[in-house]
Parts: structure tokens; sequence; C-alpha cells
């Protein structure tokens, strides 16, 4: 008698231990991943920097000083200066807080939106998937960037429509990628008990199937904010995100284009320039070891 009350609880427990095991290998294996943990260490930096650019400015961000043009890096100016004498140091960091921002209220739009359509399609099937995935393969049957600038030219430029149109138009590739592991999942043996005792179409999915999709759709993210950084920082350079004057490393790249500052300037260009292939970089580079981590067939 006294085995059998105690066994229920020794199953609860091997599981959980079991359950920490799979983590702590997949945490251990992110660890072990070099790239990855330059990458986390890379993108807490400038997380820090955009937080904190109040604090670690040294001049105001627009503040104009016509005493200081073009000045190069010095003590005073750790970066140098633009062709008004704004400080390039805390326009850099300031700017930041733009890219940052951009990157993760533009992919959280984008991956709810193809969590939510190809959670249904991959579920419904049928008529219901055969719709959803008509209009998913219209949206990506047309060159993503061409459809951003052009709906960012219609509403017109601010970082406001840029998060909204960057995350709008960019979910039919998670989207597909949810639909494909729900049609994997939906015929498991854990799926059909789920109905058999009656649970509904959306407690299945939210309960049963999108757990098994998380990691799945987190290296998706990842990969989303990288491509957000840069479609943000390429609409500002054609003058369709961020205005002046509020600094991002797109509309930085912009002021930086003539001849006379690529060549007499260089700390105008090569700072933002840097800072987006940086901050690109990271991000992928964490994508690969999230990727790499959560892969069942190496954590098992």
């Amino acid at each position: 008698m006294t085995t059998n009350l105690t066994q229920p609880n020794s199953t609860a427990n091997f599981q959980a231990i079991k359950g920490e095991s799979l983590l702590h290998k997949a945490r251990k294996r992110f660890m072990r991943h070099r790239l990855a943990m330059f990458g986390l260490v890379a993108l807490m930096l400038m997380l820090a920097t955009a937080v904190f650019a109040p604090f670690i400015e040294r001049y105001p961000p627009n503040d104009l000083n016509l005493e200081a043009m073009g000045q190069a890096p010095s003590a005073a100016h750790w970066l140098g200066t633009d062709t008004t004498g704004r400080d390039v140091w805390s326009r850099v960091v300031h700017a930041s807080q733009v890219s940052m921002s951009v990157g993760l209220v533009a992919v959280s739009i984008s991956t709810f939106i193809g969590v939510l359509i190809g959670s249904i399609s991959g579920y419904a099937s049928g008529k219901v998937d055969l719709l959803l995935m008509r209009v998913t393969d219209m949206v990506m049957a047309f060159p993503s960037m061409v459809i951003i600038i052009t709906v960012a030219s219609v509403l017109g430029p601010s970082i406001y429509n840029t998060m909204l149109v960057i995350g709008v138009l960019t979910w039919p590739g998670v989207a597909r990628l949810v639909r494909g592991q729900m049609l994997s999942f939906r015929e498991q043996q854990f799926v059909l008990a789920a109905r058999s005792i009656g649970a509904t179409p959306w407690q299945i999915m939210y309960r049963h199937l999108f757990p098994n999709v998380v990691g799945t759709v987190t290296v998706a993210a990842t990969f989303g904010m990288a491509n957000a950084i840069l479609q943000e920082a390429a609409l500002s350079f054609l003058g369709l995100g961020v205005q002046a004057p509020t600094p991002s490393w797109g509309n930085m790249l912009r002021d930086a284009q003539t001849l006379s500052i690529l060549e007499g300037m260089p700390w105008l260009w090569l700072v933002p320039g840097l800072m987006i292939a940086l901050a690109v970089l990271s991000i992928n580079f964490i994508g690969d070891g999230l990727r790499d981590a959560l892969d069942p067939r190496s954590v098992l």
C-alpha cells in the first residue's frame, strides 16, 4: 500500500528531474557556442547602452555647436562631431534606442500575426488552411522591401509607422514555419488524447501544440529582429523611416553620404555602420546558438 501511494510522486519527481536535465543540457550547449555567447554579450551591452543612454551621453544629442563642427575623435568628443557640431557618441547611443525598439516591437507584431495564422492554418487544415496559405503566398510573392517602402511612403515617415509597417509585412515566414510544426503535431497521440476528453481546438493549440513550437518560434524571432533592424536602417537611410532630429543609425548614414564626408570624416559613417553590422551579427549568432541548443536531436 505504501509503495502504491509513493509511486506517483516518484514518477513526478523523475519527470521533473528529466525536464531539468534537458533544460540544463540546452543551456550548457548554448553556453558552449562561442559565437552565440559573443552575440549575447554584445547584444546585452547594446541594450544597456539604449536603456542608459541619457546617463552615458556626453552632450545632448541634438544640440548644435558651430564651434566644434567636423571635429575628429578627441577627449572632448570621443567619436568626433558631425557637420553641425553635434556629438557623434551621444547620437550613436541614442540611436541604439531607436534601432532596438524598432527591432523588438516589429518582431513582436510579426511573430504574433505569424503564430496566430500559422496555428489556425496548421490545426484547422482543409479550406481554412487553403485560404490562409494563399493569402500568405500573396504576401510572399511581392518583394517585401518594395512593399515596405511603398506603404511607408503612403503612411508617412515616422518611427511608429516604421515599426508597424515592418511588423505587419514580415509575418509570412513565421506563419509557414508554425503551420509546418502544427501539421506534424496535430495527429500525435497526445493531441488525440486531448480531443477524446473534450478539449476545444483553442485549448489544444494553446496548451498542447504551442509549447512544442516555442523553441522554433524563438529562433525565428531572433532572426526576424536582425532583419527588422536592417530594414529600419534602410528606410531611415532613404528618408522614409526615423526623421531628423531624432538620431538613428540609418539616418546618420544618410547624413554622411556626401563624398567630402566619406573621404574626410570617416567617423560619421564608420561608427553607425559598425553598430548596424554588430547588432545584426550578434542577433544572428544568438539565433544560431538557440537553434543548436533547442534542437531535440542535440539535447536528448
